[in-house]
């Protein structure tokens, strides 16, 4: 990142110093979908904590749905009330701490732990989430309207690499535990205090320099009351943001598709294909590696071609994943389906967190952030779970269950041509 070029992208008030703090909060809690959603944690409850009983997907899938569940209940209402009292850096500070305690006390997680292990799941998963939507809400304070794409992008592809250095601390420690006879059982709950430790320690950048630009707004009721009526009248004006509201659609289509990946790509690899753990760890460490150069290059390219056509072209990149995946009988075409997996993922985070940007209003930005996250938890409910009852339904199928997943990506692909990002961004700045 040159001296340069964050002055074009970035607001006349906004260093440098604020945006690499900004992104590395992407950086510190991709350990956490990386290790506890993607690569470890979830295979190791699928074959111990549930003891690879035929409904351990489901409950694994069922686990994440009620804490994204829970996320679509309180999201827009935490969005407004930051709004209201300039608080998303608080906020994003509670949810923090909550994740990070969380995953720390996924160490206890073994054989007899079930219900326990899920309630911290739960909990874990919910604080990730809700921090999710309130870092996002930062990013029209930071960046040029015409360069979201391109910051939106130095964002996930740092978050990448964040993921990367979690998974690769956590693979060290696990071929070193392996070399002294240590048991999964005490060497993958270790790995959550890797994570948390990471985690918490990372973050610390984005308090001590990221600005909290909002301006506290009088209230005339109570905080509650006029948090879910402005919801509420976010509601009521859908029409007025069309385009806002169509894209949102398209969200929850396409991110199901997407989340279902992120919460079972470790159980695909190790039920379908057979891999190890070490297999897994090593294959989404490069898939890693592939999604940061795509977050990071294709954030230059929607800022040239459009936000929707380049959205378009990932979910044509998804719809091809599914199938080459789906149909894999050899590690190779199953190589090249996870890559182009990691492609289309940083871009697509990327993109679809830029376009929000675009057609959110400048003074609602935490609310309508969490309208964002209310979609893309509302995807992450019924996408996995789409997964987790496939396999139950059909004696474990995994491939039956990744195939359904182009159906999602093909319904998000029809709705986004309808979008119009000019006509969106016009209500946007009359609101």
């Amino acid at each position: 990142m040159t001296e340069t070029a964050p002055k074009r992208a970035l607001g006349a008030d906004v260093r440098p110093k604020e945006v690499w703090a900004w992104a590395m909060y992407d950086f510190a809690n991709s350990g956490y979908t990386t290790v506890v959603i993607t690569a470890v944690f979830s295979a190791y409850f699928v074959s111990v904590v549930a003891g690879k009983a035929v409904w351990a997907t489901f409950a694994w899938t069922a686990a994440l749905s009620v804490s994204y569940a829970l996320v679509m209940l309180t999201a827009p209402l935490i969005g407004a009330w930051a709004d209201a009292h300039a608080a998303k850096k608080k906020l994003l500070a509670v949810s923090t701490i909550g994740c990070v305690v969380g995953t720390a006390l996924l160490w206890y997680a073994g054989p007899g732990t079930l219900a326990v292990t899920l309630v911290l799941i739960v909990v874990s998963n919910y604080f990730f989430a809700s921090g999710e939507n309130l870092i996002a809400a930062f990013l029209p304070e930071l960046a040029d309207s015409e360069a979201m794409g391109r910051v939106s992008g130095w964002g996930w592809s740092i978050g990448y690499l964040g993921g990367l250095l979690s998974l690769g601390l956590c693979l060290a420690y696990i071929t070193w535990a392996q070399g002294k006879g240590i048991p999964a059982t005490r060497f993958v709950p270790d790995t959550m205090l890797i994570t948390a430790a990471l985690f918490g320690l990372v973050s610390l950048p984005t308090f001590l320099f990221l600005r909290e630009r909002a301006v506290p707004q009088k209230l005339r009721e109570g905080v509650m009351t006029t948090a879910w009526g402005r919801v509420l009248q976010t509601l009521k004006e859908a029409q007025r943001y069309r385009d806002l509201r169509r894209f949102l659609l398209c969200v929850v289509f396409y991110q199901a598709g997407i989340q279902a990946v992120i919460a079972l790509a470790a159980i695909y690899a190790q039920e379908a294909m057979k891999f190890t753990t070490q297999q897994t760890i090593f294959l989404i460490l490069v898939v890693n590696v592939t999604a940061a150069a795509g977050a990071f290059a294709f954030g230059y390219v929607q800022d040239k071609i459009g936000h929707i056509r380049a959205i378009g072209f990932t979910l044509v990149g998804w719809i091809a994943m599914v199938l080459i995946a789906g149909m894999a009988q050899g590690v190779t075409a199953f190589w090249i389906a996870a890559n182009i997996a990691g492609l289309c993922m940083g871009a697509s985070q990327a993109a679809g967190r830029a376009i929000v940007g675009v057609l959110a209003p400048p003074a609602r930005l935490g609310e309508f952030f969490g309208l964002w996250g209310l979609a893309v938890k509302l995807a992450s409910i019924f996408g996995p779970l789409t997964y987790g009852l496939m396999t139950w339904i059909f004696a474990g199928d995994h491939r039956t269950a990744i195939m359904m997943l182009g159906v999602y990506f093909a319904i998000g692909l029809f709705i986004l041509r309808g979008v119009d990002l000019g006509r969106g961004r016009v209500a946007a700045l009359r609101a």
